[in-house]
């Protein structure tokens, strides 16, 4: 059966169109005005000559003209006058917002999307409309979505292209101005009183319940998030197309026993859908698959035929023309490429593989195939890697996903009319979210669970022609000698570059110094550092996320942490530390700015650690290093707690180990006045490694490096970071002093070991190999 793709042409044009155009829209109303008038001159074509190509080239011009005047029409909203200078001056402004997501399991400072409609600056009230993404924020976790919260901070103006036009950074914890409307706090009630109830069921189960139900991941944990995406489950916790089919087919299905009329059916059903949006939330999937059940349902209601790949199309055209900025959301890109390729290529697949299937267990295999497919090149961008086991996965657990998505959604309307009901739902519904989790964690566990992939766009243009070379020689649809030599093709580059990464990564693991002291992890914009000496491990700062310090620890072989340095808690220091939680032996830290600052010490003691803050003076041992803190003082007096407090430790050899052994100097991201003032506080020893503050920002003191004269400078920092870090100002400093620079941004994960000299260090880079 031939598949419509006329309009799929359009819908690849203005995505193409929305990408470009949001990241130059000082550009958009040229662009704009150029499509509209092509679109003109290719609509006066296809009348007069009635070529199709015409038409298809006419709808496109139009597709690109719409998401260009949405672009034009919405650039200048999102990026208002008043914050762009209140960011720009750094200047303390109070924001008046409204939330865009549940704050569960926001305890911590988790940003949290919200939208800005408010702000005040100089005495001034402007009224805005802006989406924003907020920093530092200790939310109540019952916070709803639509909940009005008025925080005071900072702001940032994000790039032209992300999905936020501001990071609003807080100071001090957010005043609730309005609870949620009476048609969004429906929702919050029935969303927190679930997911109560499901985590009181015990194991994995009742943590993945909500995901399938109602998109609710608050109380997955990092290792089960990480066996689901190594699994290619993931999907199944993001409420999308499957669940909207179901819920309309069993409301169609009704509505027939019932006896209802087709409109009567459908209005009930867009009814229906319009709830199950609020109560999943609007993500991204979610609104593509709502939007195309829509369109169906608007069909079905003229009696029209449904088709998919046109409606696919026409809802992609019609959400970029609401939201141009869609086109940049990997969310968005994933939900429309998997139903794509169900709708392509589940059938090929489902029909060769009945060749030697029963033809149920054939389509069962051949969606995960074609979903997988579709993606692939996507995933790759995220993660450069290629989950082998997926399709076996998802052909064992997608099965329960209707199951535990249908019982649980039922739990979730229940339960605050007939608690009794609700739960003994919500206990069956267990049952299927528990095999899937389990299907996660067995083949997440298995050897060779990802196959190494080139990153970044190249290796996703390249897995693409891999997979399309692929599909050509296995389904057909040209001569059979091009088809040998296209599935010859593929298979070879398949092998070749799979078996080449994997000799890369084996190379790079055996070119490892063994005697490695101190470790960079590459983390992105933020600091983790392990220190080693005899068997004992140090870390200091976790990073932003857990994933990549999990993946770091992991493939240091590091499983204890025998003392866990916290050296302030800005999330790009601190937030991290859930992959660490239950291997943890003792924390120090320094003083706390909020109280979740202290829930995250709390939440380390409760995994098994034992905690103490920490001031000048405190002194410890880690196998043949002694480590002293610096900073801070015990008063801090004017020092408010935060950069300019951040701990500062030094570990130095003892014993033996004192010539042998890599002395270090960890920074924090202490500023050049408290620099000066830790200088002052006491005399500061040569050391051969500094870990150098702020992620190399330009607020130095070039008396403390010249001090410290270390042999290496290690510098935490992500690729592309907003913040200009590091700045040359302090490389050249750096460079003066003859102090060698390593950065986890070009480096990659970074390995410090003693020199064949003394006072000499080997570096060897991830990225780079070994150098003196």
């Amino acid at each position: 059966m031939s598949v419509d793709l006329r309009l799929a042409i359009p819908a690849a044009l203005a995505w193409i169109a929305a990408g470009v155009m949001v990241a130059m829209p000082e550009v958009a109303l040229e662009e704009t005005i150029a499509c509209w008038v092509a679109a003109g001159v290719l609509a006066s074509a296809a009348v007069t000559t009635r070529r199709g190509w015409l038409a298809v080239a006419t709808v496109a011009a139009i597709a690109a003209a719409l998401v260009s005047t949405a672009v034009a029409v919405q650039s200048p909203v999102r990026h208002p006058a008043v914050m762009l200078e209140s960011a720009k001056a750094g200047r303390y402004v109070t924001v008046t917002v409204a939330t865009s997501e549940s704050a569960a399991g926001n305890a911590r400072e988790d940003p949290l999307t919200a939208e800005a409609t408010s702000v005040s600056a100089g005495g001034v009230v402007y009224a805005v409309s802006t989406p924003v993404l907020l920093f530092g924020a200790s939310v109540p976790a019952a916070t709803g979505i639509g909940t009005v919260l008025t925080v005071g901070g900072t702001l940032a103006a994000a790039e032209p292209e992300d999905d936020v036009g501001f990071l609003v950074f807080a100071r001090g914890s957010p005043r609730v101005a309005a609870e949620p409307p009476w048609f969004l706090d429906w929702a919050n009630g029935l969303r927190s009183t679930f997911s109560a109830t499901a985590t009181t069921l015990p194991g994995d189960g009742g943590a993945l319940l909500p995901g399938l139900a109602i998109g609710d991941t608050a109380a997955v944990d990092e290792p089960l998030d990480v066996a689901m995406k190594a699994s290619s489950l993931s999907h199944l916790t993001a409420v999308s197309g499957a669940n909207c089919a179901v819920i309309i087919g069993l409301i169609m299905l009704g509505g027939a026993y019932l006896g209802l009329g087709r409109a009567a059916r459908v209005l009930a059903s867009l009814a229906v859908l319009a709830g199950f949006v609020v109560l999943v939330t609007p993500q991204s999937s979610v609104v593509r698959a709502a939007t195309m059940a829509a369109v169906v349902l608007a069909l079905t209601l003229g009696g029209r035929p449904v088709r998919g790949v046109p409606v696919l199309a026409l809802a992609t055209i019609g959400l970029l023309a609401a939201d141009p900025w869609l086109s940049r959301d990997y969310g968005f890109a994933l939900s429309v490429l998997a139903t794509g390729g169900l709708l392509v290529l589940s059938g090929p697949i489902a029909r060769l593989l009945s060749r030697v299937l029963p033809a149920p267990v054939a389509l069962l295999v051949a969606v995960p195939i074609a979903a997988q497919l579709a993606c692939q090149p996507v995933l790759v961008l995220l993660s450069p890697s290629i989950a082998v086991y997926g399709v076996v996965a998802n052909a064992l657990a997608e099965p329960a996903a209707p199951l535990a998505t249908v019982i649980g959604l039922l739990a979730c309307v229940t339960l605050p009319f007939l608690p009794w009901a609700g739960e003994m739902l919500a206990a069956v519904a267990w049952v299927p979210a528990s095999w899937i989790a389990a299907v996660a964690r067995f083949f997440a566990g298995l050897p060779g669970a990802a196959l190494p992939w080139p990153g970044g766009a190249g290796g996703a243009g390249l897995l693409a022609a891999v997979t399309i070379l692929g599909l050509v020689g296995v389904l057909g649809g040209v001569p059979h000698r091009m088809r040998r030599v296209a599935a010859a093709a593929s298979a070879v580059v398949l092998i070749g570059i799979a078996g080449a990464m994997a000799g890369v990564r084996v190379v790079q693991q055996l070119a490892r110094p063994p005697d490695w002291q101190i470790a960079a992890c590459d983390i992105g914009q933020g600091d983790a550092v392990v220190v080693r000496s005899a068997g004992r491990v140090a870390l200091v700062d976790t990073g932003p996320e857990p994933a990549p310090l999990e993946a770091c620890l992991d493939s240091l072989g590091i499983d204890r942490i025998d003392l866990l340095v916290l050296s302030h808690f800005d999330l790009d220091h601190v937030g991290g530390t859930e992959a660490v939680f239950g291997r943890v032996d003792r924390v120090i830290a320094g003083p706390s700015a909020e109280p979740a600052d202290d829930r995250l010490v709390a939440s380390l003691v409760a995994a098994g650690a034992s905690a103490e803050r920490v001031s000048r003076g405190e002194t410890g041992t880690l196998g043949e290093l002694h480590w002293r803190v610096l900073w801070p003082r015990a008063r801090l007096g004017p020092v408010e707690p935060g950069n300019e407090a951040s701990v500062v430790v030094a570990f130095d050899g003892v014993g033996e180990c004192a010539g042998g052994c890599l002395s270090s100097l960890f920074l924090g991201d202490l500023g050049e006045t408290s620099q000066a003032l830790l200088l002052a506080a006491g005399p500061l020893a040569h050391t051969d490694v500094v870990k150098v503050s702020h992620h190399g920002s330009a607020d130095q003191s070039g008396r403390l490096y010249g001090r410290a004269a270390a042999t290496v400078g290690v510098i935490g920092v992500g690729a592309d970071n907003d913040y200009g870090h590091p700045t040359q100002k302090t490389l050249d400093l750096l460079a003066e002093l003859g102090t060698a620079v390593t950065r986890t941004d070009t480096d990659g994960l970074v390995l410090l070991s003693p020199g064949p000299e003394a006072g000499s260090v080997r570096v060897w880079r991830e990225r780079a190999g070994e150098r003196e």
